[in-house]
């Protein structure tokens, strides 16, 4: 099985969990990661050591923000809290302040809260593109390069004194549409200033999540970025599609976000895929159930709240289900849940007996939407420079909201 070397930071399978918003908190990354566990041998297991590797890959917590991690807003230190049992911690970063950004980084870095940092110029949302962020920012080039360059060096000086280094790496799309591509600037610029990877999603922001990834793309950055690792991200739905996406583009491992929602268990798959092992879980509705029980025992453990806990594990629902025969009436129920109690008599009702329903529960899950064209402030695409006027704006314009 070969290894994902990040800087200092070694995983034994080249596989990532995608940032997520609302979805890769804690309860949902610990599940991702025992089941990347599960497809390794006692023996393997055995050689992590806490802080050091990931044996079954990196589970990156969802996005925060650089303004509300330095104004030490509350959720968004919660939110950088781990679970207590990951041994490396992956936190994404957004900002579109390098001053702001640099500051975060040496938050987390010399606070001793993060082993690994993931900027994020990926995200194509419209709340954050519009203000210069996520995806749209890559287009600055010089903006891009103070905001990498910052966090790398702001990195190595939180790092002194610590037994390894804290490596940074970006995650980035190709650009914000067919005719503003960015994405292989930005991976020289990146490798430039020292990143310890470089990860592409491969669509435009305009596409958001529509239509096919272009793997061939991640193929180009490979060519491009030679001296540090690259993954690919995109339409990547089993243990197959990523074998076949490393084996197509030469890329070093795999960033892996809808693929896995409602389906923790593909990280077994994933894990045990490039480990040349045919192992792959499929199961049961009564599985699947459990594994539902479970997420909201841990949800109601995070948040401390059994209504919000409930809440939040609402979104999951549908994913969990996808392909099994339950009926509109038990769908709607379990969207709808508000206690352990309530969860408990509506699965309950299902029929449990169910095996696994095969390529109905495969394959693209949530919402890919279609091409939109991209919120982006105004002026934007004028230039690749940033003007004065415009750097005054991005200063008033970061997000003191996290969770993208």
């Amino acid at each position: 099985m070969s290894a994902l070397r990040i800087g200092s930071v070694t995983a034994g399978s080249p596989v990532v969990l995608a940032p997520m918003a609302g979805v890769t908190n804690p309860p949902f990354r610990r599940l991702c990661r025992e089941a990347g566990l599960a497809a390794l041998d006692d023996a393997t297991r055995a050689t992590a050591r806490p802080g050091e590797h990931a044996p079954a890959g990196l589970y990156v917590t969802e996005m925060v923000t650089s303004r509300a991690l330095v104004e030490r807003n509350e959720e968004t230190m919660r939110m950088v809290e781990p679970d207590p049992l990951e041994p490396v911690r992956s936190v994404q970063l957004y900002g579109v302040d390098p001053a702001t950004v640099s500051a975060a980084v040496r938050i987390l870095v010399e606070e001793d809260r993060a082993d690994h940092v993931d900027l994020n110029f990926g995200c194509p949302v419209p709340k954050v593109t519009r203000k210069g962020g996520g995806a749209a920012l890559p287009w600055k080039r010089d903006l891009f390069q103070a905001i990498v360059t910052g966090a790398v060096d702001a990195a190595r000086r939180g790092s002194r004194g610590r037994a390894r280094e804290v490596p940074v790496t970006v995650k980035m799309r190709m650009g914000i549409d067919d005719d503003h591509l960015t994405y292989l600037d930005a991976g020289r610029i990146a490798e430039r200033a020292g990143v310890a990877a470089v990860a592409l999603h491969a669509r435009t922001a305009a596409q958001h999540y529509s239509g096919q990834a272009r793997w061939e793309t991640v193929a180009r950055l490979k060519e491009t970025v030679r001296s540090v690792p690259v993954l690919g991200n995109g339409d990547i739905w089993s243990a197959e599609d990523a074998i076949a996406m490393v084996e197509q583009t030469g890329c070093d491992g795999v960033v892996v976000g809808r693929g896995c929602q409602g389906r923790p268990w593909l990280f077994t798959d994933l894990v045990a895929g490039f480990a040349g092992s045919p192992l792959r879980v499929r199961p049961g509705l009564a599985e699947v159930a459990a594994t539902v029980r479970r997420h909201a025992e841990l949800m109601v453990e995070y948040f401390d709240n059994e209504n919000k806990a409930l809440r939040e594990l609402r979104k999951h629902m549908a994913w969990y289900l996808k392909g099994y025969v339950v009926g509109s009436e038990a769908r709607r129920s379990l969207g709808l849940v508000s206690t352990l109690a309530e969860l408990d008599e509506r699965l309950a009702t299902l029929d449990l007996t169910q095996p696994y329903p095969g390529e109905g529960a495969e394959g693209p899950r949530g919402r890919a939407g279609s091409p939109r064209t991209p919120h982006l402030p105004e002026a934007w695409l004028d230039s690749q420079d940033v003007d004065e006027r415009l750097r005054a704006l991005l200063t008033e314009a970061e997000l003191s909201i996290s969770g993208g």
